[in-house]
């Protein structure tokens, strides 16, 4: 498959569990818990994850599939699609208007779809970032050249201890940033940080599924992107921010 009917892939699949996830958006309760009392997951998550890999395995079946709410499939194509059904969750549960649902076919073609605004971030490997099919170059605002000048966004780790080395690293950036920002959906950060909403993200302790789509996106908008190595107790990680200021935030987290 081309890349552009990989993305046409992405995007049925997208859609179709956005519009799935809609329907439940305020009306559902948590399912189960992860890794900790916090890592939530809904019956939401897994019926978006069923829609989802349902669409994979009719368009794409020799496609490798990794998603977060389901056990990974083996492929022969060389293919393999990194899923995220929603992403968020914690605030789709509350009500709050920060989640999306992350596909990628990786490296490849990327989607990033906020069902609440109707808002569809894409890209592929060979082509530019775009929202509802406008290239983001052509409607995002200027980058900063300082990092005074930047609002980063961030996000934290279920588990407490990790919680504790994350507020460390935060403590050193909120005084050189213009502010920090915490929305609770990396894949929806990273798609606004491509957009120009934010300026920039870091974050440690994330998952393939959270960042796979919104990478390939962030980087066909020229941003750099970069995987933060592990650190003493903090796992691996990544950034994504204007050429001008990456420096400066890499300086500081990393």
């Amino acid at each position: 498959m081309s890349h552009d009917e990989l993305l046409d892939v992405a995007t049925e699949a997208a859609r179709t569990a956005g519009a799935l996830l809609l329907e439940r958006f305020g009306t559902e309760r948590v399912l189960a818990t992860k890794s900790t009392p916090t890592d939530v997951v809904s019956e939401a998550d897994l019926a978006a994850e069923r829609a989802i890999r349902g669409i994979l395995a009719r368009r794409a079946p020799d496609d490798a599939v990794m998603g977060e709410e389901g056990e990974d499939v083996a492929g022969t194509s060389g293919r393999r699609w990194v899923v995220d059904p929603l992403d968020g969750t914690v605030n789709f549960l509350y009500g709050l208007p920060l989640w999306a649902v992350s596909i990628a076919c990786e490296g490849l073609a990327a989607v990033v779809y906020d069902p609440v605004r109707d808002e569809l971030f894409a890209a592929t490997a060979d082509g530019p970032a775009t929202l509802n099919g406008t290239a983001l170059e052509a409607i995002r605002p200027p980058a900063p050249t300082e990092l005074s000048q930047a609002l980063v966004a961030t996000g934290f780790g279920y588990d407490p201890a990790r919680r504790v080395l994350q507020a460390e690293v935060v403590s050193r950036v909120l005084p050189q940033a213009r502010d920090i920002r915490r929305g609770g959906a990396a894949a929806l950060d990273l798609a606004w940080v491509a957009a120009g909403r934010l300026d920039a993200y870091y974050e440690r302790g994330i998952n393939p599924w959270d960042v796979a789509a919104g990478e390939l996106i962030c980087a066909r908008a020229g941003l750099t992107v970069e995987r933060l190595d592990p650190v003493g107790e903090l796992p691996w990680g990544v950034l994504a921010a204007p050429p001008a200021v990456a420096g400066a935030l890499r300086e500081l987290v990393r």
